[in-house]
């Protein structure tokens, strides 16, 4: 955590805990992870994760008539290729999708300079985005009101930050104040871990059901009285002889008998096992066909709607809360997560796109390169489109003068 401190700013002034509206102590240690030890919670995660990293933020302006513009800004230099010298830009949201879903919150420090230019004007020169993994966070105010977060770091190091210069993502966020998860401000994951405990029990019941299934292979039935000695000599003589048959026969003399016990493992049944692991799925919006990798158009489509659109949205709303100020919003500037490499569609489905997109000059040369993989190519930005089209006043104006000539004749 050393790397860090000079990262932070430590002002030094009289505060006190933040009052919550339902009386709380306003102190949350980071976090619960015991649901983390199931190998289907990670590949959920995984997944969720590994699609999230494909985003490519970008800084814009949308302008009065809603033309949007890419900025010449330090924001996007940052976002281009590494938010900070640790990470690149994928690393960075991947993490950040991690402990969102490790912590159900997660707490992004944007590193600026303020500059001044030749005309007076402040701004702020971002040098860095850091996600932060803290095991307690305490919310503290001071006389004005204003609100501050105190960050404690495993190696006990400690750092008060203003809260509006956080940004702060939340997951289930619901009953408390200012924190996701729970009412204590940490993952609520009793539901989940009622069916990952039951889950553990039927794969270790299975496990040990094997095991003993396989251990037990038959009984030796000594027809005559013996002494525990005899027995062990008898037992141990059977034993040699099943090491030395080669023919699989094995030869007995008429005071033993052998019975055969058939190996019938008995296991849970598929549905009931299937019904646990889509429990699982279910409670992180991940399908089967997803985790597998082998899902259709309409299947991604379904999983980004449903898991992945939210964490877009919710990304590019807090980053653009904390980063703008109010004015800098008012003109248009935000921060937004194109998913244009989520590139999910299948090759028919490209083609079609690419039909009905093109048709209507709504996708440049080397847009439709890049949407089959293609590098661009030299004056690619040009539009073209279909002559076919028209527009629909131009066409009504056509069919009167059409219905007029007719007329005439």
């Amino acid at each position: 955590m050393d790397y860090f401190k000079n990262k932070f700013s430590k002002a030094n002034q009289v505060r006190q805990y933040a009052r919550f509206l339902d009386g709380r102590s306003p102190i949350f240690s980071q976090f619960g992870q015991n649901v983390y030890a199931s190998d289907v919670v990670q590949m959920c995660i995984d997944v969720i994760a590994t699609e999230m990293s494909k985003l490519q933020p970008k800084h814009i302006r949308t302008d009065s008539n809603g033309m949007q513009t890419v900025v010449k800004s330090s924001i996007n230099r940052l976002f281009k290729f590494s938010p900070n010298e640790l990470m690149t830009t994928r690393d960075f949201i991947e993490k950040v999708i991690w402990l969102l879903y490790l912590n159900h919150n997660v707490f992004i420090y944007p590193v600026y300079e303020i500059k001044t230019d030749p005309r007076g004007n402040r701004t702020k020169e971002y040098t860095g985005f850091f996600p932060l993994n803290p095991t307690e966070v305490t919310f503290i105010q001071d006389s004005t009101g204003k609100l501050f977060v105190e960050l404690c770091f495993p190696n006990s190091s400690r750092f008060t930050l203003a809260y509006s210069d956080v940004i702060h993502l939340r997951k289930r966020y619901s009953v408390n104040d200012i924190m996701g998860g729970g009412i204590d401000g940490q993952p609520d994951n009793q539901a989940l871990l009622k069916v990952l405990q039951i889950n553990d029990t039927v794969l270790q019941g299975l496990e040990k059901g094997v095991k003993t299934s396989l251990s037990l292979r038959g009984i030796l039935k000594i027809n005559t009285l013996m002494d525990d000695e005899l027995q062990q000599k008898r037992r141990a003589e059977f034993e040699a002889a099943i090491a030395r048959g080669q023919t699989g026969i094995l030869p007995l003399d008429l005071k033993g008998d052998y019975i055969d016990l058939k190996p019938d493992v008995k296991l849970v049944d598929k549905d009931t096992l299937e019904f646990l692991e889509n429990k699982v799925l279910n409670y992180y919006g991940v399908s089967v066909p997803i985790l597998t990798g082998d899902f259709t158009d309409e299947q991604y489509q379904a999983f980004y709607e449903k898991t992945l659109e939210p964490l877009l949205i919710s990304l590019g709303q807090a980053f653009t809360k904390t980063i703008f100020s109010n004015r800098e919003m008012d003109v248009g500037n935000e921060i937004v997560f194109y998913q244009k490499e989520m590139m999910y569609l299948s090759t028919t489905a490209k083609l079609n796109l690419l039909k009905t997109a093109g048709e209507q000059g709504l996708l440049t040369d080397n847009q439709k390169l890049a949407l089959l993989g293609y590098p661009p190519i030299e004056g690619g930005e040009k539009r073209t489109m279909s002559l076919n089209y028209i527009d629909v006043n131009l066409a009504n104006a056509y069919q009167m003068g059409r219905k007029g000539d007719t007329g005439n004749e």
